[in-house]
């Protein structure tokens, strides 16, 4: 056996399975290997608006700081969430994004002797984080590229601990109706924890709030991120809402310095500047609008998003395309690795952005 085998075996299995997370492609990347100069990244669920004014005048308030530790418990963080959202602070956990989140609740309730359940087409963090510490993981079908509840509590058994729900989901965009997810909600045993997935929230038009479910689920998790309306991806900032209890458990494996000073005051400055949010959000409205017309007229199937980024449907293998996209200096995110061979998903750039994707794909199939 050689020295790399022996060192690879001294990890545990669910390690040694794991596939890891491809994030999309860097514009630097493109511009290394292509020479290219004009580029488009579109890839990424971003906000393309760029950052909040309000953003930036905290951040350099704070640069003189840099030298002391950030508020392990980002208590002021956390007292402007509590009071947005109606909650305590206790019901609340910060993570360097909400992916840390997700890492957290996997390491504070999931073992090798339990189960999590999630959809086909869900987001690729569940299964990370669920091999990583041996769990089962119990994958659901997808039911017009959307969770299946019916199914997906069918598939809870007593050994299952998580059930993760992504709410809109990625990549597909699908979202659940309220009284939908409320009565799955009730019918799940005590036992067993909900984590909702509500990274594009705000963008999602929900029909209702699911924080103010909190008080009659007590299993429910809810998960949201500043990395996508609010504009601040580069420095990964999520946070959960949950039971007091819950979220005691979650802290006490939480890193006391897992978000940096100058995350931790830009999300509090991007909370506060509702101008940018709305601005974001009228943004997404058009842009959506601007590429599913565009798909529209190239004869091209799209699943309706709640997102910022919508999948069409090439009815071909989307590699080529992608690749040929790339050429054109435009990148986009094939999702092959979610069973989805044939779609590219597309997130909403500023206008001009998204007509020189629409440009550049119109070209690209014409050619094909």
């Amino acid at each position: 056996m050689s020295d790399s085998d022996c060192l690879f075996n001294l990890a545990l299995t669910g390690v040694q399975q794991l596939i890891p997370y491809i994030p999309g492609k860097p514009m630097e990347e493109l511009q290394r290997e292509l020479g290219l100069t004009n580029i488009i990244k579109l890839a990424s669920n971003e906000n393309s608006l760029g950052t909040s004014p309000k953003v930036t005048a905290a951040i350099t308030a704070a640069l003189p700081e840099l030298t002391r530790y950030p508020d392990g418990s980002g208590f002021a963080l956390k007292a402007a969430l509590a009071a947005h959202l109606n909650v305590a602070p206790n019901q609340l956990t910060l993570g360097n994004g909400s992916n840390e989140i997700l890492e957290l609740l996997a390491r504070t309730f999931l073992s090798p002797d339990v189960n999590v359940v999630f959809s086909q087409h869900a987001f690729a963090v569940y299964p990370l984080v669920t091999q990583a510490v041996g769990a089962t993981a119990h994958v659901v079908a997808a039911l017009n590229y959307g969770h299946d509840l019916i199914a997906m509590r069918n598939a809870v058994d007593e050994k299952t601990r998580l059930v993760f729900i992504a709410n809109p989901n990625n990549p597909t965009g699908t979202v659940l109706a309220a009284t939908t997810l409320k009565a799955f909600l009730h019918s799940l045993p005590k036992t067993v924890l909900c984590v909702l997935d509500e990274a594009y929230f705000e963008y999602s038009h929900a029909e209702e709030n699911a924080v103010n479910w909190l008080s009659e689920f007590e299993n429910l998790i809810i998960t949201r991120t500043f990395s996508k309306a609010y504009g601040l991806a580069g420095l990964r900032v999520g946070y959960s809402i949950c039971h007091p209890t819950l979220a005691d458990l979650l802290n006490r494996v939480r890193q006391p310095f897992n978000n940096n000073s100058l995350a931790l005051v830009a999300a509090e400055a991007a909370l506060q500047d509702k101008d940018y949010l709305q601005q974001t959000i009228a943004l997404n409205n058009s842009g959506m609008a601007q590429l599913t017309a565009a798909f529209e007229q190239l004869g091209l199937a799209w699943i309706p998003s709640a997102g910022n980024f919508v999948s069409v449907d090439l009815n071909r293998s989307a590699l080529p395309v992608y690749q040929a996209l790339l050429q054109k200096g435009v990148i986009v995110r094939p999702i092959a690795n979610y069973e989805m061979p044939q779609h590219l998903r597309i997130s909403i750039g500023m206008a001009h952005e998204n007509q020189l994707f629409i440009a550049a794909l119109t070209a690209v199939l014409a050619d094909a």
